[in-house]
């Protein structure tokens, strides 16, 4: 999950936030001027550009604390039409500001789709972000527009760092199609890229640059019956019918890898050595997802077919997972080894490669690799493979000193921040979304200290994201009571204790659902402290014997109680194994009841090994906070290793269907 863990709404506790406003920040209390910049929102949406102009008269008559946002509102729903002198003037009147910044990147967004380079490269020089992939790609298209010199390597970069199939990153890549900079390798290296991370339209505008309508109307056909495409259409030669052969038959192997091998290998053997190597490798990788014991030989025939074929590095860490469950421990190294330089120093493949070292036999390489893991400021133990690293050499677990009291003249600071300011009452507005943006941007260049300090601003209001998340930027001062706090203690210590629940880890659990907002909604509706599907919740209430309500799913004690018993009926289905159970209310008890079939793994292989990223993320967030609010709470379970379980396996004799659970999770991964 990724910041709020991707599972909020723009909404929040207005009545508290609101009371605050009013008593701290000394908002004006005329409800015309609290609501402007909530109205522009709702004119933005509906593009209401008359009440809209009305508003922001009003804002700016009044000098409206949030009038930067109006206006903002404004400005964007009419871009199209805008001039630079009304931007100039905007600037001018919030200099250094998010919205400044904001805008200015919406409008070089018009300025790349008008082709108008010379106001493009003016407004970039000031343009403070740089955190938006369509902005880079018309950045570079307005230096080669100007005769400069963009090299195929950065432009390639641009391209393949797409997501969505913007306007800005295909017509750079169109244009080094034309100026001969990319090649039709290239694209279809782009294309196979795309299908590999299930994008679909990327792929359809990627083919589209090779100017010929029958190669995108056949990349159309596959896309909608690759079986019919390869039994009608589908040839091995010449290089272009080739690729798309190879993507219907890439098709094939994200349903069914078994029968993409089949074809490959009594079919279409003809095709060019580095096609099938990408495809064997397809076909590892989705034998992987599958957890089945073949996929190493799927990878092993890819290098076989083409040694010099170049891995991605999420194929690679396939590989190196699925050399983990069979225990094969010199593939893990060699896949490991592969990687990136960047994937390299993430701390689980230090971990596992450290691992590996120690069962090749190797004891003082892997305890000096652990050693360096468990001290790394990117691990150590706030980390989950800095942890085990820990617990593995037997060091000690004690939790970083609390830093230096903030002074008065710090906390003034951040109080009096105007960006921090702004974002408070946005979010008292319920704006969340512009709320959080402007905290974040306003955080940006801040020293510990200050980010301490502005994170303490959330606490004491009990905004616990912004509390949390802010305090986690710090490098070299660490607030374990900032980072992992505990609100609604009582109250979640008594649920937990009456569903016979470790309450650490009920806290660790909540920390990642939802950041102990109490009214955080997901985008599946999965809501509340616990984030409960209201199916689950009704199911449960009815099973618990509580009375049950739509209108109850925000509250507190209720959200509690139904989370805590829910959750403990999971934990009852898998014998009480918390990184099953963590698995299990993220992506629903049937997926990890399925993932435990095959052989006797180590419980850490185990989790290494869920198809799902971010399920997998979030058993290690889930079992790493319970770990560390049982040493908050000065509670029993501070072993992080305990807490993974040492084996995981098929079920016991009495089966995964011995205590009942209904079907829906409460993450978002279930659906």
């Amino acid at each position: 999950m990724g910041e709020m863990s991707r599972q909020f709404v723009n909404r929040w506790g207005r009545q508290a936030l609101g009371l605050w406003m009013a008593a701290v920040l000394a908002v004006p209390a005329a409800s015309a001027q609290a609501d402007l910049a909530q109205q522009a929102r709702e004119a933005w949406v509906k593009r209401d550009r008359a009440r809209l102009a009305t508003l922001v008269e009003a804002a700016l008559t009044q000098q409206h604390p949030l009038a930067g946002w109006v206006e903002y509102f404004d400005l964007n729903a009419r871009l199209r039409t805008v001039q630079q002198a009304e931007m100039d003037a905007f600037y001018a009147r919030y200099p250094a500001s998010y919205v400044e910044d904001r805008l200015r990147n919406d409008w070089l967004l018009e300025l790349g789709r008008r082709r108008d380079w010379t106001g493009f490269k003016r407004d970039h020089a000031s343009y403070q972000m740089r955190d938006d992939r369509e902005v880079h790609c018309y950045t570079l298209l307005a230096e080669h527009a100007g005769g400069g010199k963009v090299s195929a390597d950065a432009a390639r970069a641009a391209w393949f760092a797409q997501k969505d199939a913007d306007e800005g990153c295909r017509a750079l890549a169109a244009a080094m199609v034309d100026a001969g900079i990319f090649k039709h390798d290239t694209v279809w290296d782009r294309a196979r890229q795309t299908l590999e991370q299930s994008r679909p339209v990327a792929a359809r505008q990627a083919v589209a640059l090779l100017d010929s309508k029958p190669l995108s109307q056949k990349l159309a056909e596959l896309q909608d019956n690759a079986g019919r495409y390869l039994t009608r259409k589908a040839r091995p030669t010449p290089r272009a019918e080739a690729e798309l052969t190879t993507l219907a038959l890439a098709r094939v192997a994200a349903s069914n890898a078994d029968q993409a091998g089949d074809l490959l290998r009594d079919k279409w053997g003809k095709l060019p050595k580095d096609l099938q190597a990408w495809l064997w490798v397809q076909i590892g990788r989705q034998s992987a997802l599958r957890l089945q014991d073949d996929a190493l030989a799927a990878f092993d025939r890819a290098q076989r077919t083409a040694p010099d074929l170049d891995w991605s590095d999420d194929m690679l860490a396939w590989r190196a997972r699925a050399a983990l469950r069979a225990k094969q421990w010199p593939v893990a190294l060699q896949a490991i080894g592969q990687m990136s330089a960047a994937e390299q120093r993430d701390p689980a493949w230090q971990y596992w490669k450290a691992r590996a070292t120690r069962m090749q036999g190797d004891n003082t390489a892997a305890r000096s690799q652990l050693t360096a893991l468990a001290t790394a400021p990117q691990g150590g133990a706030l980390n989950f493979f800095g942890r085990l690293a820990i617990e593995e050499l037997g060091l000690p677990t004690t939790l970083p000193p609390p830093p230096t009291p903030l002074t008065a003249e710090e906390r003034r600071a951040a109080r009096s921040h105007p960006g921090l300011t702004r974002a408070l009452q946005l979010m008292a507005l319920g704006l969340r979304s512009e709320g959080v943006r402007e905290w974040n941007f306003s955080l940006r260049g801040m020293s510990d200290r200050q980010l301490l300090a502005a994170a303490q601003e959330a606490c004491d209001r009990e905004i616990w994201d912004r509390c949390i998340n802010t305090s986690e930027r710090t490098k070299a001062e660490v607030d374990i009571a900032q980072r992992f706090p505990t609100p609604h203690r009582e109250e979640l210590l008594r649920e937990s204790r009456a569903s016979s629940i470790d309450p650490a880890y009920v806290f660790g659990l909540i920390r990642q659902e939802s950041r102990f907002v109490m009214d955080a909604r997901s985008h599946v509706g999965a809501s509340g402290l616990m984030q409960v599907m209201p199916a689950t919740a009704k199911w449960t209430a009815k099973k618990i014997g509580v009375p049950y309500s739509t209108d109850r799913h925000n509250d507190r004690d209720f959200n509690l109680r139904i989370g805590t018993s829910y959750l403990k009926l999971v934990l009852d289905r898998f014998d009480g194994a918390q990184a099953l159970a963590a698995a299990a209310y993220n992506a629903g008890p049937g997926r990890p009841a399925r993932w435990r079939d095959g052989p006797v793994l180590d419980a850490a292989i185990w989790a290494e090994n869920i198809p799902f990223n971010e399920t997998r993320d979030y058993v290690r967030k889930v079992l790493l906070g319970g770990t560390l609010y049982a040493q908050v709470l000065g509670l029993p379970g501070t072993s992080l290793r305990a807490r993974l379980g040492t084996t995981v396996g098929p079920a016991s004799a009495r089966g995964d269907d011995a205590v009942d659970v209904p079907p829906a999770a409460a993450g978002d991964a279930a659906r």
